[in-house]
C-alpha cells in the first residue's frame, strides 16, 4: 500500500519562511536579480521546506491542461467586468475555460496568483499587469504564454491596449478650447502611460505643467475619494479635471458634491470610461469611451493564437461630449 501523498509546498510558504515577498522568491528561483543576502535566505528556505520549483516548468511543458488564466485588478470595476466579459465570450467560442484571479493592483498578490496558475499547469494567461516589467520575467522564463490587456509593461509581451495618447490629447484639446489652463489629472496605480500622455498633451498645447496637478490614488474607492477631495480642496485654481477611470470619476463627483464644488460651473470634469451611470449623472459626464469588451476579446484571441502575433494592438478611444464641461470661469473658488 502506498503512503499518503506528500503535500506540495507552495511559493507563498517559501516566502513566509524566508521573510520576503512572493515576487522576490519568484525572481530568485528563476535566476533573476536579488542581493546575495536575500538569495541565500530564499534558497535556504526552499531547501528546508523541500520546495521543488523545477517541477513547475516540467508540468508546464508536458502536462498542459488548457484553459486561460485571467488576472484583473478589480472585478467590481465596470471596466474590468466588461473586459472580463470579452475574454469569456472569446474563450467560450473556442471551448476554453477561464480561471479569474483578482490582484487588487498588488504586485505581491499578482506574483502569488501567477505561481498558483503555473502550479495548476495553466499555460496561457491574460493579465492587466500590476507589477513592472521585471516582475514578469519569472513567468516568461517558466514558459507561460502571456498577453497584457489595458496596460503594457514589457515590449516583448503581446498586448491589447486603448489609445491613451489620442484619448488624453483629445480631452486636453477640448478643455483648452473652452479656455481652461489649470487642468489636473486624477490617476491611480498602473497609469504611467496615461499620465505621460497627459504631460505630453499639455506640452504640445503649451499649457502650464504643474506636478502637483497630477494626483495618484491607490486602487481602493476610499483612496480615490481622498485623492479627489484633496485636489479640490488644496487647488482652488484648478478649473478642469481628467479622471483616469470610472472609480476615480465617481470619486470626483462625490467629492465635488460634498465640498459644494459645482460641475461644470466651478470645475469641468472628463472621465475615462463610459459607464451607464455617467449619462445619468447630474450633469451627465463627458467621457473618453474605451472599448473594454473588445480589449478582452482581442486579448483572448491573441493568447489562443498559434504562430506569429502582433506585438501590440491599439484600439481607438472616443470623446463623448455631454454636460460636465463648460467655459473657464476666471474667479477662484477660494
Amino acid at each position: 500500500m502506498n503512503g499518503p501523498t506528500q503535500r506540495r509546498i507552495t511559493i507563498k510558504e517559501v516566502a513566509e519562511a524566508a521573510g520576503v515577498g512572493v515576487a522576490t522568491v519568484s525572481r530568485v528561483l528563476s535566476g533573476g536579480s536579488a542581493s546575495a543576502e536575500t538569495r541565500e535566505k530564499v534558497l535556504a528556505a526552499a531547501a528546508r521546506l523541500d520546495y521543488r520549483p523545477s517541477a513547475l516548468g516540467r508540468n508546464l511543458r508536458r502536462q498542459r491542461t488548457g484553459g486561460i488564466g485571467l488576472l484583473v485588478p478589480d472585478i467590481t470595476d465596470s471596466f474590468y467586468a466588461r473586459l472580463t466579459d470579452g475574454v469569456l465570450a472569446c474563450a467560450r467560442s473556442y471551448g476554453e475555460p477561464v480561471t479569474v484571479g483578482v490582484t487588487g493592483d498588488d504586485p505581491e498578490r499578482e506574483a502569488e496568483l501567477i505561481g498558483t496558475l503555473i502550479e495548476q499547469s495553466m499555460d496561457r494567461l491574460i493579465a492587466v499587469p500590476s507589477g513592472d516589467g521585471d516582475m514578469w520575467a519569472p513567468a516568461l522564463r517558466a514558459g507561460l504564454n502571456v498577453v497584457f490587456a489595458d496596460r503594457r509593461v514589457r515590449p516583448d509581451v503581446p498586448s491589447v491596449v486603448p489609445d491613451d495618447r489620442a484619448g488624453v490629447l483629445t480631452a486636453v484639446e477640448y478643455l483648452a478650447g473652452l479656455g481652461h489652463r489649470k487642468i489636473a489629472y486624477l490617476g491611480r496605480h498602473g497609469q504611467s502611460q496615461r499620465i505621460a500622455a497627459f504631460t505630453a498633451a499639455l506640452a504640445s498645447l503649451k499649457l502650464p505643467a504643474d506636478r502637483e496637478l497630477v494626483v495618484q490614488a491607490r486602487s481602493s474607492r476610499d483612496s480615490a475619494y481622498a485623492a479627489a477631495a484633496g485636489l479640490l480642496q488644496n487647488r482652488p485654481d484648478v478649473t478642469a479635471v481628467i479622471a483616469g477611470g470610472n472609480v476615480l470619476g465617481e470619486a470626483a463627483v462625490l467629492a465635488a458634491r460634498e465640498l459644494d464644488v459645482r460641475i461644470p460651473r466651478d470645475v469641468s470634469l472628463i472621465m475615462f470610461d463610459d459607464v451607464p451611470w455617467a449619462e445619468l449623472c447630474s450633469p451627465p459626464l463627458t467621457v473618453i469611451a474605451q472599448p473594454a469588451q473588445d480589449i478582452g476579446y482581442r486579448a483572448a484571441e491573441l493568447v489562443l493564437r498559434h504562430g506569429r502575433r502582433p506585438p501590440a494592438v491599439t484600439l481607438p478611444t472616443q470623446l463623448v461630449v455631454r454636460a460636465s464641461c463648460g467655459p473657464r470661469v476666471a474667479t477662484s473658488r477660494r
